[in-house]
């Protein structure tokens, strides 16, 4: 019989210090929709209106509770806070399909520049930081969110800190992903790279990233254990750099507090490394120490063998964080930043093969006594896969930093190519590996509704980012030859209008591998979903109980 838990009662004062301040944001949402001559500004104050109406609904139809455990408690005997970890199970998936889907799109267009209908929202230009915005801070923002509340609770014996807190954190994101992408097709973006959202809306995920990292801090303050696991650093400096250089590369000054027009107070070729510097760390803090997280808890957890070598993850960790976060300037070689800058930022970079394969090679050695476990289980191949593209993007990533091939390949296709086999193979892996592992778990499955769809997703999509990645990598050299082709006279032997049509069969080759890869997404929706349902497709074979066991084992 379940033992029915009354979760920790929400305080009357919280929950009116929480309406009070969504109260006074009604009324300055307000104020900006009578006073603003912009229509998107008008139209995402109205957004932010009724977000914060139904918030306030929200928290006082609590009732003094948050009643999200219905269940035993764990081993350790502690209630973990699942609710919020559900939901963004839920919101992961929906935002990966969406940015995949736009992306593809285009791709298409890149090929048939005519299915852009020559509208202003369907431009290239408004869709593309649509398209990036929704795979990386969407999609990636909302599995690294649910993967920490996940992982923090676990490894610290401890309950998320706050009962309000976390779900402010997931909505609050969900908040700034809608007001970010109807920007974009608004034309509503200050046009810096990774950062578009204009500045009312870096206000607010500045407010809903330092909630975060209190939840999360709070949550390590309270813990019964005490060592903090490896993947709880690097989840908090991802938490912690990423607010760093959120507010510095942001500041802006806004031409009126009801117009949407800012303007960054740095200038020139010190804007350009300050954006750079940004850039290059919202990869290496964002998509790599926040995924390696990830990989540190799942990939052990999923193979039922401990870490291969503790001492070399602290290694690890401290040398990434130390090296990547000089690597920017390699984003403007041979522009007009001084060139013992660009020298510097080309060292840190191919320093950085060290710590990124001591990671790569830690993650794959955990497997060590059982890699058999690669042929009956396609979720733990996915997670090594993903492992794997991560090394080859972190040798990808320094050589291309060196002068004389960036030279080659830079504002080129191979860039293209390089960046989407790490967002694909290793980003994307990981994150899909990590909720397929979550999801029975959570909803005390004893196993995904089908392991043969997990492998004709993991194989359509495989198939899709090697098509994808080829693709790019072929027409980017050849592209960055055509351009530095001279001829016996010293003109330029091709016009750029002969190098982008020369581009196109590589481009609806790139295409169709994004298709691939969105109906593997679609494929894991089904599969979660009907997981969720507590759908089962598996026949009852000795070797499917025995999974389903280790599954059930694995979540408890």
């Amino acid at each position: 019989m379940a033992y029915q838990h009354n979760p920790p009662a929400t305080s009357r004062l919280a929950q009116s210090i929480v309406a009070s301040c969504l109260a006074i944001g009604i009324i300055l949402a307000v104020l900006v929709a009578g006073k603003t001559t912009s229509g998107p500004m008008q139209f995402h104050a109205f957004i932010v209106i009724a977000a914060f109406l139904i918030g306030i609904v929200a928290i006082f139809n609590l009732g003094g509770r948050i009643n999200d455990e219905k269940h035993e408690p764990s081993p350790s005997g502690v209630f973990y806070n699942n609710g919020v970890i559900k939901y963004g199970i839920i919101a992961s998936m929906f935002w990966g399909v969406v940015g995949f889907t736009v992306g593809d799109v285009l791709a298409w267009e890149l090929a048939f520049p005519v299915l852009n209908f020559d509208l202003p929202w369907t431009n290239f230009g408004r869709l593309r930081p649509l398209h990036t915005s929704a795979v990386i801070f969407a999609f990636g923002g909302n599995v690294l969110i649910v993967t920490s509340f996940y992982v923090v609770q676990r490894t610290c014996k401890a309950r998320l800190a706050g009962e309000i807190a976390p779900w402010f954190v997931f909505w609050g994101y969900q908040l700034f992903i809608v007001l970010a992408a109807t920007g974009y097709v608004l034309g509503v973006t200050q046009s810096k790279e990774y950062a578009e959202p204009e500045w009312y809306v870096d206000i607010w995920l500045t407010i809903v990233w330092v909630t975060y990292l209190c939840v999360f801090l709070g949550t390590l303050w309270r813990r019964k254990e005490p060592h903090i696991y490896v993947a709880n650093w690097f989840y908090l400096a991802f938490i912690v750099t990423v607010a760093i250089l959120h507010l510095i590369n942001n500041a802006a000054v806004p031409i009126s507090f009801v117009e949407p027009k800012s303007y960054i107070i740095y200038a020139g070729v010190q804007d350009a490394l300050i954006q750079w510097w940004y850039g290059h760390n919202a990869v290496g803090f964002f998509l790599t120490a926040g995924f390696l997280g990830i990989m540190y808890y799942f990939v052990p957890k999923r193979a039922e063998r401990p870490i291969y070598s503790y001492r070399l993850s602290i290694i690890h960790f401290w040398s990434l964080i130390f090296l990547y976060i000089w690597a920017g300037p390699h984003h403007l070689h041979y522009t007009a930043l001084p060139d013992w800058a660009q020298t510097l930022g080309m060292t840190f970079s191919i320093m950085l093969w060290m710590p990124s394969w001591g990671g790569m090679i830690n993650g794959l050695m955990t497997l060590s006594g059982a890699w058999d476990k690669l042929r009956t289980d396609p979720v733990l191949k996915m997670l090594v896969v993903s492992i794997a593209f991560y090394g080859m993007s972190t040798f990808e990533g320094p050589l291309m930093s060196i002068k004389a091939v960036n030279g080659l390949s830079h504002y080129t296709d191979w860039t293209i190519g390089h960046v989407h086999s790490g967002a694909l193979g290793w980003v994307a892996y990981v994150s899909f590996g990590a909720l397929y592992c979550m999801t029975p778990w959570l909803w005390d499955r004893k196993g995904l509704y089908s392991l043969k769809l997990v492998n004709v997703h993991f194989w359509i999509s495989t198939v899709g980012i090697l098509l994808y990645i080829c693709a790019m990598w072929v027409s980017g050299i050849m592209q960055g030859l055509m351009w530095r082709a001279y001829t016996e006279l010293g003109f330029l032997e091709y016009s750029f209008v002969e190098t982008v049509a020369s581009m196109q069969p590589y481009f609806i080759i790139r295409a169709v591998g994004g298709l691939m890869f969105i109906i593997g997404s679609l494929v894991m929706v089904y599969n979660i979903w009907r997981t969720i349902l507590g759908h089962s497709a598996e026949e009852a074979t000795p070797e499917n109980i025995d999974n389903a066991i280790a599954a059930q084992a694995l979540g408890e």
